[in-house]
């Protein structure tokens, strides 16, 4: 039987080889495919990528221990301002490792945060470029914050400290303002900021009449892990969102794209509030001294025609003596003419009425003479188309149903018939 031998003892062959040929560290380059913390430790997936086709050509595993997690974290998340995340390019120096029962893996010693930092800056200066060759990265800034802009879209974490803090300082402003505000939730860390956001945005969008504007606010947290504002879909929707958006995610280092794209931003969700409140304020102010203006003008014009009216009031006297006098006199002139014109019309209709009278008194005699004469012509009409008169002469009037028959035609066989004669009615039955 050939010789063969056991799985454990083949891998203790492989980790004797790997620690006598791969004896010290080396600093690779890959991106991390996944990245989770456990119990102090770090375990990172690492995968390399064709460039033109982005399809993973390499992967490996890597970990690295607490003892010396504890200490590259902090240094990396405050040089970056982010954590180890999905989709980041790192830098890492790693050693190999091969264990008989967990298999091969690279054990990480140190990672260089600035290697991070020029590629997030690379990535986010494509995101950049791209958004200007859309044409969209100052749409938001052409917005400007309504006047009275009291009804706020919040998107923010439920349980975010800054989001209590944000609707605190509204609440409690010095003015006595009153602002509405409805939450819609997302989440403002990790992988899934950025679809979390841009639905937050969609439900704000189908109610887009309820608000003035947007606020996303972030805050209560870790400062490190901003790379889901970083994305170029969620800077597309915040750009072309028709409402302006004001952020304030709560971190102090460069702008991420989100900032860039917003409206206005800020550093904090109490300085989100502080804004609103300043620009209620500055309307407030704008309208008291709009009412003063108002009132002032008011008070001038009053003293004005006060003034006018008191001088008419001492000239009315004199004034009303003069238009007295003179509208004596107008009237006594008019009566004069009324008087004068009343005889001159009553002299002119007195003759015309007797002119009127002796030509209907001459009319009416001519007229009834005129009707006399037709009467008589009339009468002499009536008595040559006198029926009786033609019946001396031998005619007669045949009538059937009592109307006279001019055709034969109108007569049937059977129909019964009248005629009439100057001495006598004969009837007949038409055969």
């Amino acid at each position: 039987m050939q010789k063969h031998l056991t799985l454990y003892e083949l891998n203790g062959l492989v980790r004797k080889v790997i620690e006598t040929t791969l004896t010290q560290e080396y600093w690779v380059e890959a991106e991390l495919s996944e990245c989770r913390e456990n119990h102090g430790h770090c375990y990172m997936e690492l995968i390399e990528k064709e460039g033109a086709s982005n399809t993973p050509v390499a992967k490996a595993s890597a970990k690295c221990w607490r003892s010396t997690w504890m200490v590259i974290r902090p240094y990396f998340e405050r040089i970056t301002g982010q954590s180890l995340a999905k989709g980041m390019k790192v830098l890492l120096r790693v050693y190999p490792q091969f264990h008989e029962q967990y298999g091969f893996s690279w054990i990480v010693t140190d990672i260089n945060p600035e290697f991070t930092l020029g590629d997030m800056a690379r990535k986010r200066q494509e995101i950049i470029r791209q958004l200007k060759s859309e044409g969209v990265f100052d749409l938001q800034k052409e917005l400007v914050i309504p006047m009275f802009a009291q009804n706020i879209a919040v998107i923010s974490s439920a349980t975010a400290a800054g989001y209590g803090d944000f609707c605190n300082q509204l609440s409690d402003n010095d003015y006595g303002f009153v602002f509405q505000t409805e939450l819609f939730t997302a989440v403002m860390q990790g992988e899934r900021v950025e679809e979390s956001v841009i639905a937050a945005l969609d439900r704000i969008n189908d109610r887009i009449d309820d608000f003035d504007v947007v606020v996303i606010i972030r805050g209560g947290g870790g400062t490190a892990d901003f790379s889901g504002f970083d994305t170029l879909a969620l800077a597309e929707n915040v750009a072309n969102f028709p409402l302006p958006i004001i952020t304030g995610i709560g971190h102090d280092r460069d702008e991420c794209v989100l900032d860039m794209v917003s409206n206005t931003r800020v550093k904090t969700p109490t300085a989100a509030a502080a804004l609103l409140i300043d620009n209620l304020a500055r309307v407030y102010t704008f309208l008291q001294d709009a009412q003063n203006a108002i009132v002032n003008n008011i008070e001038h014009a009053l003293d004005y025609e006060k003034m006018r009216l008191d001088r008419l009031v001492r000239q009315i006297p004199l004034l009303f003596s003069m238009v007295k006098t003179k509208e004596e006199a107008r009237l006594e002139n008019a009566a004069m003419a009324l008087r004068s014109a009343s005889d001159a019309c009553m002299q002119s209709k007195r003759l015309a009425y007797t002119t009127v009278v002796r030509l209907l008194h001459n009319a009416q005699g001519h007229l009834l003479d005129d009707y006399r004469n037709h009467l008589k012509q009339l009468e002499l009409q009536l008595r040559t188309l006198d029926p009786k008169r033609m019946l001396r002469y031998g005619y007669s009037i045949t009538r059937i149903n009592g109307h006279a028959i001019r055709d034969a035609k109108e007569l049937k066989p059977g129909s019964e018939i009248e005629t009439t004669l100057e001495k006598g009615t004969i009837k007949s039955i038409v055969r």
